[in-house]
Order: structure tokens, then C-alpha cells, then sequence
């Protein structure tokens, strides 16, 4: 129990400096959202400063020094208003993330976990025939792809598969032309549009939960236990895969609690890249429009994913290795 007070705490503090940091790294950004809004449209040289001023209030710019703006968005965030996106106007920095976020959860999701298992159990192959030719060519493979820009990869695929050979689209979602909802002509849009950058996302990644797998399994089965089990007569395979490997698995269980935390910040190049409209692609919008309030609507949502998903990671130690609450309790 005391553990879990403690890692509760822990978890608190945390937030509030994330939260107080979201709040401050915007308002380090030089210029302003007005000027930079009617940048765009070179109406900046002719607007009046009364002009000026009810753009601001129609964008509702805070006014005040930093600490009152500081406790006004304390409470906003206690009430989930974020505001509203200055680049988007008039929708709401809520409406915009609740409708970039399934896409994100949807590709980066699936490509986070088919990797993590792919590679986990891969790695777990390769460490199981060290030395032999599957070994070397699992770790060969991944050893290069793990080094690979993933949006290099995207790039590549993008021109070559989607460009050159027309076999996916460019860019987007789905198709414009079907009606959203889940029937099977915009089924298949959504998994023809997300194969690519899901590609790009699965290949650049696998190599890195392989490899460590690998690793970690190599050094789990010099362990004494594993020899008592293998003079025991246990199948050597039983052995791997029932102890070994719940053994190895628990240093990648942290990467992956924060791979999923990640999760709903979206690959920000591989969206950029492809034109995918998740999350990734709206931060990139609202950095380059100076969008405040949809900056630190977005930063928030991804600070707290990764904290709640090491919060959890730790509780899953405890599950997994009962150590780690013994000596929380001591």
C-alpha cells in the first residue's frame, strides 16, 4: 500500500510540472498569434491597434501578467476548456483534438503494438537460436532498419509505391468520396490510406524491441534458475518461454508503457509526411500558427498519457516481479 501512496504522489507532482511547463514553453515563443494570423492574409501593415485588440478578444487572447494568466489556466484545465484554436476558428481546441485523435489512436495504435509483438517475439527467436543463421539474419535486418530516419522511409515509400506505381493513395485518411461510418467501402479506404505510413511505423520500430529482447534474454539465460531448470530436465523451449522470457520482458516493459503513452502524440514526421490527419499533423499546424491554446490543449493530453503510462508500467512491475513491492515497503 505504500508503494502505490508513493508512486500516487510521485504521479501528482508530476503532472503539475508538466502542467506548469505546458503553460510556460508557448508563451517563450516570440511573436503573437494576431500578428502572426494576419501575417497571413498581409493585412498586418494596414489593421489599427483597436483592430488589432478585438481580433485578440475575438481569439480570446489572455490578457494580464503571466501569473494571472497562470491561474486562469489552472482552472481550465481543472474544467477540461482548453479554449478556442486560434488557427481553426471557430472550433474549439476540444472539437479539433476529439476529431484528430481516432485517427491517431487508430494507425500509431496498431503500428505501436503489432511492432512491440512482432519484435518481442522475434527477439525471443533470435535469442533462443544464438549463433545459428536465424540469428544473424533477424539481427542483421533489424540492426539496419533500426537505423533508418523513419521518415526517410516514408519519403521512399511515399514517392515508389504511392507516386511511381499509384498502388496507394498520397495523402489523407480515406476517400472524400465515400460517406464516413463503418461500412466496407470506407473500411477498406481507411486501410488502403493507413497502410503505408502503419508500414513505415512497423518497419523503423521492430528492429529496436528485437534487438532489446535479444539482449535481455541472452543475459536471463545465464541465470542460475535457467540452469537449475535445464539440469531438472525441462524442455528447453518451455523454459524460454515461461520463464526466461517473462523474466526478460520486464526492462521493454517500461519502453513500451511509454510507446503507448506516445501513442496519442502521433508520429509527427510520418503524419506530416503522408498528410494523415491525427494529431502529429494538428501540433505541427498549431506550432507553425503560434495556436496556443491548441499547442497546450495537445501537449497536455500527451504529458499526461505518459505519465498515467508509467504510473501503470510501475503497477505492472509489481505484478510481475514482486521484488519491486517488497522494497517499496521496506
Amino acid at each position: 500500500m505504500r508503494y502505490f501512496v508513493r508512486r500516487v504522489i510521485i504521479l501528482l507532482c508530476t503532472l503539475w510540472v508538466a502542467i506548469t511547463v505546458n503553460f510556460m514553453i508557448p508563451r517563450l515563443m516570440p511573436g503573437n498569434p494576431v500578428e502572426t494570423m494576419m501575417a497571413r492574409f498581409h493585412e498586418r501593415g494596414s489593421m489599427s491597434p483597436s483592430a488589432m485588440k478585438a481580433i485578440a478578444l475575438m481569439l480570446g487572447v489572455k490578457h494580464g501578467n503571466v501569473f494571472q494568466q497562470y491561474w486562469q489556466y489552472l482552472g481550465e484545465v481543472v474544467h477540461f476548456n482548453f479554449g478556442v484554436s486560434y488557427t481553426y476558428f471557430p472550433y474549439t481546441v476540444t472539437y479539433m483534438i476529439a476529431h484528430a485523435l481516432p485517427w491517431t489512436l487508430g494507425l500509431v495504435g496498431i503500428s505501436t503494438l503489432i511492432s512491440f509483438g512482432l519484435g518481442t517475439a522475434l527477439g525471443i527467436v533470435a535469442a533462443m537460436r544464438r549463433g545459428k543463421s536465424a540469428d544473424g539474419v533477424l539481427t542483421t535486418i533489424s540492426s539496419f532498419t533500426n537505423t533508418f530516419p523513419y521518415f526517410w522511409l516514408g519519403l521512399a515509400a511515399v514517392y515508389v509505391l504511392a507516386f511511381v506505381l499509384h498502388w496507394f493513395p498520397l495523402s489523407g485518411a480515406y476517400n472524400a468520396a465515400f460517406p464516413t461510418g463503418f461500412h466496407w467501402s470506407f473500411i477498406v479506404s481507411v486501410v488502403h490510406h493507413g497502410f503505408l505510413p502503419a508500414m513505415t511505423i512497423v518497419i523503423s520500430s521492430i528492429g529496436g524491441w528485437l534487438l532489446g529482447m535479444r539482449n535481455n534474454m541472452i543475459n536471463t539465460l545465464n541465470e542460475d534458475y535457467v540452469l537449475l531448470a535445464n539440469a531438472k530436465g525441462l524442455k528447453s523451449r518451455w523454459v524460454a518461454w515461461m520463464y526466461v522470457a517473462r523474466n526478460a520482458l520486464l526492462p521493454n516493459l517500461t519502453g513500451f508503457a511509454m510507446a503507448l503513452g506516445f501513442v496519442v502524440g502521433g508520429s509527427l514526421l510520418t503524419e506530416i509526411v503522408f498528410s494523415y490527419p491525427g494529431i502529429g499533423f494538428l501540433l505541427y499546424n498549431a506550432v507553425i500558427n503560434e495556436d496556443y491554446p491548441l499547442m497546450q490543449g495537445i501537449f497536455l493530453i500527451i504529458v499526461v498519457c505518459v505519465v498515467l503510462a508509467n504510473f501503470f508500467a510501475d503497477l505492472a512491475y509489481v505484478l510481475f516481479d514482486p521484488r519491486v513491492r517488497r522494497g517499496g515497503t521496506s
